[in-house]
């Protein structure tokens, strides 16, 4: 059993739960379960929802229960727009403030729960909902996706995330300083796959079909895909496989190959290790897994992949998410614009010299 502790309220990992319930529960200062927020959480585990997705839940309600004891308040109250704002409030005031994202994820699991517990939602985002849409009912209390018109979600703004991926320069250095097959293959997954960090580790022996030239992937929301591998990474993976993997390794396709954890599973932790140890040796401070997922997807939108394409080979839900890998300067503007015309001028003159 592990927990999250900070204040009157923790968030307890027992991973002895039964399928069904969730492994994350919510504990007060007295050792008692949050039945609030604990009945949501194994609701959703019912549901299905990955072990990653019922944490994010659950450190995010952690969050909110927390600010509600401070404040003297209860789950009902979050209804009345003016507490809901105070929330809202309390997260841009927080040191260190945490990322819109965050925050927003953090209103997404109230607005869930408070939904689940009363069939009512919070406030909007204005009291005239200006785009308000139907969808259906996926569970029977209407908590999840409520059949009727509703308004705007309350959200605090994002900025636009530019894309910055690595120069080639870059990624030549920070390779260099790889001395491992493993961890070339790793790189190169990311790099020349856009694989998500998560997404690699888990990975399994038998997801990986050398013969075919395909991986399967689990991503988000334990969405399955395919994706091709190119020759250099079947060599990276290949030479991995021959030389260092252990004979009597766990199942996953990448293990630790030293000290007592040999043959283990990598953890997230270990791979931030590994990124850690060649940004300082190769000197490329901006070198992560992420950003190596980004230079793929930055690289193969310049080269003029289609959007469809790109969206399934990266995993998204949202072709928005995709076109942030997409950026057309001034130069591609007149450069089509030239073509198109020339192509109508063309067309013109030829139904002229008809007539």
């Amino acid at each position: 059993m592990s927990s999250a502790r900070r204040g009157a309220f923790v968030l307890v990992v027992c991973a002895e739960m039964p399928a069904g319930f969730s492994p994350y529960r919510l504990r007060d200062r007295d050792g008692d379960e949050v039945v609030e927020v604990n009945e949501f959480l194994d609701e959703q585990a019912a549901r299905g929802l990955s072990p990653r997705s019922l944490r994010s839940y659950g450190y995010s309600l952690l969050d909110f229960w927390r600010w509600l004891d401070s404040t003297g308040r209860e789950l009902s109250e979050i209804a009345d727009r003016d507490v809901f704002v105070d929330y809202v409030r309390f997260q841009r005031g927080e040191s260190p403030e945490p990322a819109p994202a965050t925050i927003n994820h953090r209103l997404t699991a109230v607005s869930c729960l408070y939904r689940w517990r009363s069939g009512r939602e919070l406030p909007g985002a204005s009291d005239s909902p200006s785009h308000p849409y139907h969808s259906s009912v996926a569970s029977p209390s209407g908590y999840l996706y409520p059949a009727r018109r509703r308004e705007r979600r309350w959200r605090v703004k994002i900025a636009r995330r530019v894309v910055v991926p690595l120069s080639r320069s870059e990624v030549r250095s920070f390779l260099e300083s790889f001395s491992t097959w493993r961890d070339l293959a790793l790189a190169s997954l990311m790099l020349l796959c856009g694989l998500r960090s998560r997404e690699l580790i888990e990975i399994r022996s038998e997801d990986y079909q050398p013969g075919e030239a395909l991986v399967r992937v689990r991503g988000k929301g334990d969405k399955e895909r395919t994706v091709p591998l190119p020759g250099e990474v079947l060599h990276f993976v290949g030479a991995y496989l021959e030389l260092e993997r252990p004979a009597n390794a766990a199942g996953t396709l990448f293990v630790s190959l030293k000290g007592k954890q040999r043959g283990e599973p990598m953890t997230p932790a270990g791979l931030r290790s590994l990124f850690r140890h060649h940004r300082r040796s190769s000197g490329v401070a901006k070198a992560n897994p992420h950003r190596l997922r980004h230079t793929f997807g930055s690289e193969l939108a310049a080269a003029g992949i289609s959007l469809a394409a790109l969206m399934r080979l990266m995993g998204h839900a949202d072709i928005h998410t995709t076109m942030r890998y997409v950026e057309i300067s001034p130069q591609d503007i007149w450069r089509e614009f030239r073509r198109v015309h020339a192509s109508r001028s063309e067309d013109h003159g030829a139904q002229s010299r008809e007539i």
